[in-house]
């Protein structure tokens, strides 16, 4: 019985990491869009950015809210204590995409879109920096006492650590944001996003490493981790990997190719996300409090599994339809 409670917090634990890989990477473009619409030199190209955007970015939005149930349902104490943690770079993701939805919203009625404009991608800009500040919150580790709550203090979080993180997952969204446009634009607006691009690739790059040479320094239960066998290994593949698909991004940027950019970057934040997912793993309030303390009961994880084997297909299957409904470029008229 204790293997199947096991196995069940394991499953959970998966079912959620699913859940963020695809709201970083499906609203990752929206908020690098969002980014690069503040470099807009005019409101024509403003407006292709916004429009490349417009039938898409609700459903995106929709898995960080089935994210934050499944946390609740599945691993309350978790839901509880790092929302306290994390509290204001949590608040400040809220408050950046709903400023970022009315934003969008009122733009396309308002007359003088100036305003708007810089809300929207304010607001992209506010809820990236807020959830790389919560990564970098979360990886630095979250001080709690023998019961797993918080005792630590308001500004935990922000540090040199987090701040890194922050930058770097802001670069990535921009990266991912150029890519898509690339495959949305043509002419000189797609020229424009293959130099940001390469330019955000190459940040991102810069970023990475940086994390991935202090971090051990910095959290002794990482870098005994990453430095025990055989875990060391798969550690040592990860990087090899995400140097090798960032080669290819830049080959594919180079030849102006539009479609695989944008695969290459979903395989870098896919193997980046394994490498978290594994450094991380089993602790969901990190470095004290594992699944299997903060887990709900074994009957609770089986009717939610239950109710989100359904979902899960019909919320995939709604994404993938839209994209390919409202597949193209869009068009400067």
């Amino acid at each position: 019985m204790e293997s199947l409670t096991h196995f069940l917090d394991q499953v959970w634990f998966v079912i959620l990491a699913l859940f963020l890989l695809l709201y970083v990477m499906l609203d990752g473009f929206d908020l690098g869009v969002g980014i690069l619409s503040l470099t807009s030199s005019d409101e024509q190209r403003r407006s292709i950015l916004m429009t490349s955007l417009g039938n898409v970015w609700d459903a995106n939005e929709t898995w960080l809210v089935l994210m934050g149930g499944a946390l609740f349902g599945a691993f309350p104490l978790a839901y509880a204590t790092i929302l306290n943690a994390l509290y204001i770079p949590i608040f400040g993701m809220i408050f950046g995409l709903i400023f970022r939805a009315v934003a969008f919203e009122f733009r396309e009625h308002a007359e003088n879109k100036l305003l708007w404009n810089f809300a929207f991608g304010a607001g992209s800009f506010l809820a990236a920096l807020s959830q790389g500040f919560a990564l970098g919150g979360v990886l630095q580790g979250i001080a709690v006492d023998e019961l797993g709550h918080f005792t630590g203090g308001m500004w935990d979080w922000l540090d040199w650590r987090s701040l890194l993180v922050a930058i770097t997952l802001i670069q990535g969204y921009v990266l991912i944001g150029s890519t898509y446009l690339i495959m949305k634009t043509e002419g000189e607006l797609q020229i424009i996003h293959y130099r940001t691009a390469k330019l955000a690739a190459l940040t991102t790059l810069v970023g990475a490493i940086l994390i991935t040479i202090t971090t051990p320094f910095v959290s002794e239960n990482i870098r005994t981790k990453l430095f025990h066998e055989p875990e060391i290994y798969v550690f040592a593949v990860i990087p090899i990997l995400g140097l090798l698909f960032v080669g290819l991004l830049l080959k594919s940027l180079k030849q102006r190719e539009e479609t695989t950019p944008f695969i290459w970057t979903i395989l870098i934040f896919l193997i980046t996300f394994i490498g978290l997912g594994l450094i991380v793993f089993p602790y969901i309030i990190p470095p004290s409090i594992t699944i299997y303390q903060a887990a709900a009961s074994p009957s609770a994880l089986v009717f939610m599994i239950t109710f989100i084997g359904f979902l899960i297909p019909i919320m995939l299957f709604y994404n993938i339809y839209n994209y390919v409904v409202f597949r193209g470029k869009v068009i400067e008229s």
